[in-house]
């Protein structure tokens, strides 16, 4: 007589925000890896502005969790000899729009450190910095910048948009034997004073699990258009591709989760189907994801419906009106709106 087939017990799902997500992958990953440490200004007592080092100091101590002066050319570039050294240093740069005072430390340094060595010296560290904007604080606490580090070689650029890829994407971060530049929006962090997209908490596994770095993921299937997205304007393409439902229209959306690597054929798979490319990018206009998007279709020969669209930031400082601001970010209505424009007969 056979044996009774052993039925596994459902997984519990465990609902996080972002900032849990990240604290959770750095934490286990100190647990595995004792090479791994953190610095930055506040991560140590505070847990991070953004929460991203919740809970870590009274767990590892300020030997692994090192709160830093305000001095982001010396941990960053700290961080670097660790790299160079054997170990797997975590860095966060606070805002993304200081990165002009660390600039030469992040790629004369990191960057290039494989590079240059011949591939002798690696630089396995993680850079995590707050992006976006939308709070009112102005051209130097507001910017994205995605495509400003995606443009230069040697550094792998990542944006979550989900608590799931949060900590799988951390994982294979800190693991990675590059610097990796990991960019969390402020408006999908999961922190009370900023409000949070409900849609970015999600369930992220308790165990050790890792998104591969450069690979984007179909997050919506649909038939007559592509909307591409990465961090916050991947759930202004989830709600506009609702609104486009309605109308009886079918939108397949992309999360890139990646720019350096880019996944441009699962870009270029959808867009055969749908004949029709959107993409949504709160990075600047010019020079940026949207239009290297726009490029790797169009260099492929796909044939198009309607000619490819592009919605960002208009290529001005971020104003600190908020009335001025909100105006100037992308957002679903403006999203409808292109796409509704491309499905016309």
């Amino acid at each position: 007589m056979s044996s009774p087939e052993t039925i596994a017990a459902p997984r519990p799902t465990r609902r996080l925000t972002i900032a849990r997500a990240i604290a959770e992958a750095i934490g286990q990953e100190m647990e595995r890896d004792p090479a791994v440490l953190v610095m930055g200004e506040d991560i140590g007592k505070l847990g991070g502005v953004f929460g991203t080092t919740t809970g870590l100091l009274d767990k590892f101590g300020a030997e692994r969790v090192r709160d830093t002066p305000i001095s982001e050319t010396a941990f960053i570039g700290a961080a670097v000899g660790l790299a160079a050294s054997g170990m797997r240093p975590i860095v966060e740069l606070m805002f993304v729009d200081f990165f002009g005072v660390c600039m030469d430390a992040i790629y004369n340094l990191a960057a290039k450190q494989s590079y240059f060595s011949g591939g002798q010296v690696a630089c396995p560290m993680v850079l995590m910095t707050s992006v976006g904007g939308g709070y009112g604080d102005a051209g130097q606490h507001s910017q994205t910048l995605y495509a400003t580090f995606g443009h230069l070689p040697g550094l792998k650029v990542v944006i979550p948009s989900t608590a799931h890829d949060a900590k799988g994407l951390m994982l294979a971060a800190i693991r990675d034997p590059n610097p990796v530049i990991f960019m969390y929006h402020k408006a999908l962090q999961g922190m009370g004073w900023l409000g949070t997209v409900q849609r970015s908490i999600t369930d992220a596994p308790e165990g050790d699990y890792a998104v591969p770095l450069g690979k984007a993921a179909v997050v919506r299937k649909g038939s007559d258009i592509t909307l591409v997205g990465l961090g916050l304007s991947v759930h202004h393409a989830l709600d506009a591709a609702a609104r486009l439902e309605k109308q009886g229209r079918s939108a397949e959306v992309i999360d890139l989760r990646s720019i350096a690597p880019l996944d441009r054929e699962t870009v270029r798979a959808s867009v055969r189907k749908t004949g029709r490319l959107l993409v949504v990018d709160d990075d600047y206009m010019s020079y940026g994801v949207g239009a290297e998007i726009i490029a790797s279709v169009c260099e492929a020969g796909i044939p198009l419906r309607a000619p490819p669209c592009r919605i960002a930031h208009p290529d001005i400082p971020v104003p600190f009106t908020p009335v001025m601001e909100h105006f100037v970010l992308p957002d679903a209505d403006k999203v409808s709106a292109a796409a509704i424009t491309m499905l016309e007969p």
